[in-house]
C-alpha cells in the first residue's frame, strides 16, 4: 500500500493552489499518507477504551475523561480510577451493620411483647365478659374470697377512723390556740387592771395549764393518728396490691384454661396438637402463678390481722387514757400515759418547732 502511494506521488503535477502557493506532490501525497495515518491511530484509543468498559462494565469510579477528542493522543486519556478519593464506606460499614442488627433486634423483641400483650389482653376480655354474662366458668376460693371481702370492708372503717381522728386534731388545735392566746390577754389585763388583777391572773393560770395539757394531748391524738395512717394506707394498701395481683392473676388462668378446652374439644390434626401442646404450657404457667399468688394472699392477710389486733390494742389504750386524763384534769396521770407509749413531746423552754408547727 505504501509503494502504490509513493508511486502516485512521484507521477502527479506541481498544483497551484487558490493563494497561488505553489506545493509538491510529494508534499500533498505526504500529507494524505499522515491523515491517513492519523485516522488509523486516532481510532486505536476510542477502541481500547471501549474494550476496557465493556469488559469492567459501568463503574462510576473508573469512567475516562479524554481531552483533545476522539482524534487526540493516548496521553490525553486519564483513567479516574487511578484517582481514588478517601474510602470511608468500608471503615463505617461494620458499626453501621452492627447498630442496624441491633435496631432490628430490639424492634423485633417489641414486636413480640406488643404480640404477647395484645394476646393475653383479648383472652382475658373475653374471660371477663363471659364470666359477667354468666357464660364463663370462675374459679373460686370461697374462704380466701371471704376474708378479702372483711379487708376491704376493715379498710373502709379504718380510713373512717383516720379521717375523723385527723379532723379532731385540727379542731383540738384550733381550741389550744385560743386557750394560749386568751391566757395571754388575761395576763396583760392583770398587770393594767389594778382592781382585777386577782382574777385576770387567776384565769391567765387556768388557761396556760389547759393549754399545756392541752398540746400533751394533742401529741397523743398525733401518734395515734400517725399510727392508723401507717396501718391503712401502708401495711392494709400493700396487702390489697397483692390481692390485686392474685385477682389479674386468677382471671389469666381462667382464661388459658378455657382457651385450652375449647381447643380439647375440637378436631385433632397436626397442626391442632401442637397448638394444643402451646396452650397447655401457657396453662401451666398461669396456673403456677395463679396458685403461688393465691397462698401469699393468704399468708399475707393472716399476718395483717395479727398487726392489726397488735396495733390497734395500743392505739386505742393511749387514746382513752389520753382522753380520759385530759377531761379529768389530772396532768400527771396525762404525762403517765404520753410515757408509758413512748410519746415525746417538746421539752419545755426548747426552742425548736412542736409537732403541731412542723405540721
Amino acid at each position: 500500500m505504501t509503494d502504490s502511494i509513493l508511486s502516485k506521488a512521484a507521477t502527479m503535477e506541481i498544483p497551484i493552489n487558490s493563494n497561488g502557493d505553489t506545493r509538491t506532490a510529494e508534499e500533498d501525497s505526504l500529507e494524505q499518507i499522515g491523515g491517513s495515518l492519523d485516522e488509523i491511530v486516532g481510532k486505536l484509543p476510542v477502541a481500547m477504551d471501549l474494550q476496557q468498559v465493556m469488559v469492567s462494565g459501568p463503574n462510576l469510579n473508573e469512567t475516562s475523561i479524554v481531552s483533545g477528542g476522539y482524534g487526540g493522543a493516548a496521553e490525553g486519556i486519564i483513567p479516574t480510577s487511578s484517582i481514588k478519593a478517601p474510602n470511608m464506606h468500608h471503615s463505617n460499614s461494620n458499626p453501621s451493620m452492627i447498630s442496624e442488627e441491633a435496631t432490628r433486634g430490639v424492634a423485633v423483641e417489641k414486636f413480640d411483647n406488643v404480640k404477647k400483650w395484645s394476646i393475653n389482653t383479648y383472652k382475658c376480655t373475653k374471660q371477663m365478659f363471659s364470666e359477667r354474662f354468666g357464660r364463663g366458668m370462675k374459679t373460686v376460693d370461697q374462704e380466701l374470697e371471704a376474708q378479702i371481702d372483711v379487708l376491704k370492708e376493715t379498710k373502709l372503717k379504718y380510713e373512717c377512723i383516720l379521717r375523723l381522728a385527723r379532723a379532731l386534731t385540727n379542731h383540738f388545735y384550733n381550741m389550744v390556740q385560743t386557750q394560749q392566746a386568751l391566757g395571754d390577754t388575761f395576763a396583760d389585763l392583770s398587770q393594767k387592771s389594778p382592781e382585777l388583777q386577782d382574777e385576770f391572773g387567776y384565769n391567765a393560770e387556768t388557761q396556760k395549764l389547759l393549754c399545756k395539757n392541752g398540746e400533751t394531748l394533742l401529741g397523743a391524738i398525733n401518734f395515734f393518728v400517725s399510727s392508723i395512717n401507717t396501718l391503712v394506707n401502708k401495711t392494709m394498701e400493700d396487702t390489697l396490691m397483692t390481692i390485686k395481683m392474685y385477682e389479674n392473676a386468677r382471671l389469666e388462668y381462667d382464661a388459658y384454661r378455657t382457651d385450652l378446652e375449647e381447643m380439647s374439644a375440637g378436631p385433632r390434626d397436626a397442626a391442632t396438637i401442637m397448638r394444643i401442646e402451646a396452650a397447655q404450657q401457657q396453662y401451666q404457667i398461669h396456673k403456677d402463678k395463679y396458685e403461688r399468688l393465691r397462698s401469699d394472699v393468704s399468708i399475707k392477710i393472716k399476718f395483717l390481722e395479727e398487726n392489726k389486733v397488735k396495733v390497734m390494742h395500743k392505739q386505742l389504750l393511749l387514746f382513752h387514757n389520753a382522753i380520759s386524763a385530759y377531761f379529768a384534769g389530772n396532768q400527771q396521770q396525762l404525762e403517765q400515759t404520753l410515757r408509758q407509749f413512748n410519746v415525746k413531746l417538746k421539752p419545755p423552754g426548747s426552742d425548736k418547732p412542736s409537732w403541731l408547727e412542723e405540721q
